[in-house]
């Protein structure tokens, strides 16, 4: 029977990898439509190619430093129980590697490639996991000094603090690091329009991830006998209220519209096991709200180039997910409970902390040592890359 159990245990969490896989397409295709027709082929190159070196650095750095494993075992050690803690690292991967995909977006059309995916490396394989292993492996006392504290641990089911947050602030990091694209901001203070190169792609993007976010949130379970369809309906309600709160407030803009599930579902990752789907609404319309008021501010007052505004989507709607888990998860609030807000908060401000000083880290060091954006040229061009380096022929070139 544990066999068995392992097996299914195992199909369970590999349909989930290839959902949470499924959704880098995503991130790919909402880059390809928000940011200007130069630079789509500089975002579906780097989106791969980050998933790619995530992979490598996780595998033999990031896993390890999270959960303690390395895979530098015999192959019949690690085939033990169907081979689960492959399939288990596989599932991980595919949120560790969404951070360097969320940071992509804020960075797009200024960023030079190959110290992104230096920072890729870096990001998945030490800042990442180090708070990943805090969060959902209980590494030094953090988590028990938090329920001794404050009378239960930080909870976070899918991710709204560990993968979004941390993603969106790093992110933030970043893109105050670079400065805006040349001729957003004029010197007399007007912004510049940059409209998005395709709705419909960017509509695409929205979709896949929307779709892919049910694998992302419901196979956190890992393992079948503790799946919840409270989980999938939660996600339900706040793809919901994050829709149709983005749509009033942003007045219709196709941008705002599919970039409001995603809100919704970011928010919704922490708490989607513990709360009332009323509960889930109302977090996924909060962050919905929070979306467009924050991408609006951030872009034309304090002039934050901020591209596909992650730090808005994801930073501050993760950070509100992992509070709101601290609100309606609670039994008071028609949730199943034990969470508590002061934990929340505690857990939030530290992946918040470990985000901002580990991307500050990475992308100062990296800009010191080589420099982090493309030079005048580049950026008219939309990117450092070389189409020659992808396959492309002269006449092919000249086609594009």
């Amino acid at each position: 029977m544990e066999n068995l159990k392992s097996g299914s245990d195992v199909l369970f969490i590999l349909l989930g990898a290839i959902m949470v896989l499924a959704m880098h397409s995503g991130f790919a295709f909402l880059e390809l439509g928000t940011v200007r027709k130069k630079s789509q082929v500089n975002a579906l190159v780097k989106i791969i190619s980050d998933f790619s070196v995530s992979t490598v650095a996780y595998f033999f750095i990031g896993y390890g430093i999270a959960y303690g494993v390395n895979f530098m075992g015999s192959a019949d050690q690690l085939v033990e129980k169907s081979g689960f803690e492959l399939v288990k690292f596989f599932f991980l991967l595919t949120f560790a590697a969404a951070v360097p995909a969320i940071v992509s977006g804020g960075i797009a059309e200024r960023a030079k490639f190959n110290p992104q995916i230096a920072a890729t490396f870096l990001i998945v394989g030490f800042v990442y996991p180090f708070f990943e292993g805090i969060a959902w492996n209980e590494h030094y006392g953090v988590q028990a000094w938090i329920k001794a504290t404050t009378g239960e641990a930080f909870h976070d089911f899918a991710g709204s603090v560990v993968v979004h947050a941390v993603g969106g602030w790093i992110a933030l990091i970043a893109v105050l690091l670079l400065g805006a694209r040349t001729g957003r901001y004029t010197k007399d203070g007007r912004v510049s329009a940059h409209p998005p190169s395709s709705i419909p792609f960017l509509a695409l993007g929205a979709w896949i991830l929307s779709v892919g976010w049910f694998g992302f949130n419901v196979m956190s379970a890992q393992t079948i006998d503790k799946i919840s369809g409270l989980v999938a309906v939660n996600s339900l309600m706040a793809m919901a209220g994050g829709t149709i709160v983005a749509l009033v407030l942003g007045r219709n803009d196709p941008g705002f519209v599919h970039n409001g599930p995603l809100a919704g579902l970011v928010a919704v990752c922490a708490g989607s096991d513990i709360m009332h789907p009323v509960g889930a609404l109302v977090t996924g319309g909060v962050a919905g709200a929070l979306f467009v008021v924050m991408f609006t501010v951030t872009q034309n007052r304090w002039k934050i180039d901020d591209v596909l505004g992650v730090w808005p989507l994801h930073g501050l709607c993760g950070a509100w997910g992992g509070i709101a888990a601290g609100i309606f998860g609670v039994k008071s609030m028609g949730g199943l409970g034990g969470v508590t807000l002061s934990a929340q908060l505690a857990g939030t401000a530290l992946g918040i902390a470990v985000a901002v000083i580990g991307g500050a880290i990475v992308y100062g060091t990296l800009k010191a040592m080589f420099g982090i954006r493309l030079d005048a040229e580049q950026e008219f061009e939309g990117s450092d890359l070389s189409i020659h380096k992808i396959g492309a022929t002269p006449e092919r070139e000249a086609s594009w």
